[in-house]
């Protein structure tokens, strides 16, 4: 019982493993290899999200008594 339990689970993952490589590989021709290769190129790396930064200064306005804006 253990052993074909054992085989379903490696069919399945072999399963899942070609499954995750044709979704890359769809992905890249959607997107024509642009973000996959903007992010490997380090495009994201030096944005900052200003909607954390707005959401301290609002929260520090609001301890020192102040409005939100």
């Amino acid at each position: 019982m253990a052993e074909s339990a054992k085989k379903v689970a490696e069919q399945t993952e072999d399963r899942l493993e070609k499954v995750a490589e044709h979704v890359r590989r769809r992905f890249d021709q959607v997107t024509k290899g642009r973000l996959t290769d903007k992010i490997r190129s380090g495009g994201f790396a030096d944005q900052v999200d200003h909607g954390i930064d707005q959401g301290r200064t609002d929260a520090r306005r609001r301890k020192q008594g102040g409005s939100e804006r």
